[in-house]
């Protein structure tokens, strides 16, 4: 998944640091879609795309 987003975070350097933590990992409140779908393996991103998927990157929002 990594791999997928990393042309976004070419042309948009600053984006990162909000998707990602300094270890490379996906931040702890943000979630994925990919084709409408969430991307539940937050650990190892495993999931294969395709380069007409649509990937979604959200602030996951809690609390009331």
């Amino acid at each position: 998944m990594r791999e997928a987003l990393e042309p976004y975070f070419a042309g948009h350097p600053l984006v990162r640091s909000y998707v990602l933590d300094e270890q490379g990992a996906l931040r702890r409140h943000v979630v994925i879609f990919v084709n409408g779908h969430q991307l539940r393996d937050r650990a190892g991103q495993t999931m294969l795309v395709g380069e007409d998927f649509e990937i979604h990157v959200m602030q996951a929002l809690s609390g009331c």
